[in-house]
Parts: C-alpha cells; sequence; structure tokens
C-alpha cells in the first residue's frame, strides 16, 4: 500500500482477510452476541471479547463503523482548535484502536499513543494491525481495568469511544473526572441512542465542571437546550460495509449509517461553530430546511431559499453535523421571518 495512502484506507487494508481462518458462521455467531451486548444496558466487569474469533469478529465488524464515528467527531474538534495537534493520545478502552486510526487521520505526523483496555485478545490485534501504519506502529497496547481506579498519565488528548456503556454510573462519573485531570482535550464518542446521549451529557456536564469549554458539537457550553425526554442529539457517519456486515444483516446495500453522540472538550482557546445541523437537512422546491443548535442555546429551524444565492447553494450540499454556517456568508438573510411555532415541537421525531 502506498505510503501516502490515508489512515482509513490502511485500515481497510489491514482488516482484508482478517477472519482468514475463522469460520464464517463462528464470525457471524460472535458478531451477533457483540450486538446483543452492544444493544443492551447492562454493565458488565467482564472483557466482552473473549478470544481471537471474537476479536476479529469485532475488528471486521466494529472498526469500520468506530473510526468512522470517531474520525467525524474529531474532525468536528479540529475545526474548533485550528492550527493545533495532539502531542500525545491516550485512548481508553480501545479495544483494537479504531479511535488511534482515526486520530492518525486528523492529524498528520507521529505522537506517542497509548491504547488501555481490559481485553488482552483486542490489544493484541489492534497492535498486529498497527503495525501497517507508520503512525501507529510505536503505540503501546497496554492492558488495564477501565474503571475508576484507572489512573491516567498526563497527556494532550484522551479518546473514550463506545465504553461508557460498559461501566456503571460510579465508574462512568471517575473515568471522565481522571480524563479531564489528564488531558488539555477529550473526545467522548458513545451511540447514537437515548441513552448514548444522555451518558455523552452526564459526561460533558462534569468535564465542563472541570474547568474544560466544549468544542464540538455544541456552539456553546452552556445547558443543552433539548428537553430530557423528548430528543436526543446524535449524527451519523457512513460505513462502507464488508462482506460481514452484509452476511449479519441480511442486506444489500454497500453502505450504512452509524449513528452516534459525541462531546469534544477542551482547555485550549477554542472557536466552536455559530451553529450545528443537529437533523439531516430538508432539501424542497427553491428551498432548505435547517434544524440548527445556536450559541443562544436555543434549537431553531431556519428556511434557506433560493433567492439567499450562495448561502442557498450551501445549504444544499450542507450535511447534519455540519457547522453553519459556512465562512464569509451571512447566517439571517431574513431576520425578519420568523421561525413557524412547530418547528420545536416537530424535532421530536428523529432521522
Amino acid at each position: 500500500m502506498s505510503e501516502h495512502a490515508g489512515a482509513g484506507e490502511r485500515l481497510r487494508g489491514a482488516l482484508a482477510g482478517l477472519l482468514d481462518g475463522v469460520g464464517s458462521r463462528q464470525a457471524g455467531a460472535a458478531v451477533e452476541r457483540l450486538i446483543g451486548h452492544y444493544r443492551g444496558s447492562t454493565p458488565t466487569g467482564a472483557p466482552i471479547l473473549r478470544d481471537r474469533a471474537d476479536v476479529a469478529a469485532y475488528a471486521a465488524y466494529r472498526m469500520p463503523a468506530t473510526f468512522e464515528a470517531v474520525r467525524s467527531a474529531l474532525a468536528a474538534f479540529a475545526d474548533a482548535v485550528p492550527g493545533w495537534a495532539p502531542g500525545g493520545h491516550v485512548d481508553v478502552g480501545g479495544g483494537t484502536g479504531a479511535a488511534t486510526w482515526a486520530v492518525a487521520d486528523t492529524w498528520p505526523g507521529t505522537r506517542p499513543v497509548t491504547v488501555l483496555d481490559w481485553a488482552e485478545p483486542a490489544l493484541a490485534l489492534g497492535r498486529e494491525i498497527a503495525a501497517v501504519h507508520p503512525a501507529l506502529a510505536g503505540a503501546r497496547w497496554q492492558r488495564a481495568r477501565i474503571g475508576a481506579a484507572l489512573a491516567l498519565a498526563p497527556t494532550d488528548l484522551v479518546t473514550v469511544s463506545y465504553v461508557l456503556n460498559e461501566l456503571t454510573e460510579a465508574d462512568r462519573a471517575r473515568l471522565v473526572d481522571s480524563a479531564a485531570a489528564a488531558a488539555r482535550s477529550v473526545v467522548i464518542v458513545e451511540a447514537g441512542t437515548p441513552d448514548g446521549y444522555a451518558r455523552v451529557i452526564e459526561a460533558r456536564d462534569r468535564l465542563i465542571a472541570a474547568g474544560m469549554d466544549v468544542a464540538a458539537p455544541c456552539p456553546h457550553s452552556a445547558s443543552c437546550p433539548i428537553v430530557p425526554g423528548t430528543d436526543w442529539c446524535h449524527f451519523a457517519a457512513r460505513v462502507s460495509r464488508s462482506s460481514l456486515h452484509r452476511q449479519v444483516k441480511g442486506g444489500s446495500l454497500a453502505y450504512e449509517d452509524e449513528k452516534f453522540s459525541y462531546v469534544a472538550a477542551t482547555r485550549l482557546p477554542v472557536a466552536p461553530a455559530p451553529a450545528r445541523v443537529v437533523r439531516r437537512p430538508q432539501i424542497r422546491k427553491g428551498q432548505v430546511l435547517l434544524d440548527l443548535c445556536e450559541r443562544d442555546e436555543l434549537l431553531r429551524r431556519s428556511t434557506v431559499a433560493k433567492r439567499h444565492g450562495d448561502l442557498y447553494r450551501a445549504a444544499r450540499d450542507a450535511e447534519w453535523g455540519d457547522a453553519w454556517p459556512p465562512p464569509g456568508t451571512d447566517p439571517d438573510p431574513d431576520p425578519e421571518t420568523p421561525e413557524a411555532p412547530e418547528a420545536t415541537e416537530a424535532r421530536t421525531s428523529r432521522p
């Protein structure tokens, strides 16, 4: 593979053929069990990746989705802290290391990287896969129990992706507090479900209480304007489906959308987006409807019409999760046009 290949391309190459020697039925059964775990809500005190078959199935099935979700979160974070790159990275509960690949794809160059996880088979396979990436070949893969007793060394960036669901409430709180104390920046990613969003909001509150500012996705560090129990904030990342994805899910599409919730917080000088598109834009004849979370702690539906020229063209290209508006454009071309009173109520139906 070319030395200039991106992390995503390298990861797909490393995962190709990973299931050689593992029967398709065995791999499918392992994936079904893992799906059942990740959709559940019962914390576990034992590693869920028990052997090579489990880890190979997990890596082939979940690593691309985790990579794309974390990369999307990191891209939004990087936009809010332009010119900065982490000098070191600790991936807590990183398993086979998908978040380390996402960090390498977001910020070029090399840095000290440590992956912490309690499943030795996952660490072993992560080390094996990472050997093909120059920025990850020297990473440390360290066994550690993820919970209240975890001690983190000072670093620039801590990532915690799809981990909080596996912990008790007390362990979640201690882990987030430890990450905030150790790092200049913390990025937490969870499943894009109401429960996942609730865990992200809980972590967001603790990061702010620790003195950090929210860089993304929120345009502010005040309370989330979503009324608890009525809606949840999440986003989607497009993932290319492998043959294992299609086998397990019985689908024919070459892709799927990974739904995720996240928060990125930092002690760095930060310039969060003026607003964030929090639902899929609705393109209609001559207009685009954008649901936005804004700096004034409000959710608002903005209508961008064809007469708005460049802003309309930008709205047609806008995607769920994007910052809004694009640089150099007027964010409110028709301030006299009020929002429809039913717009907030409409947000309870999620894509």
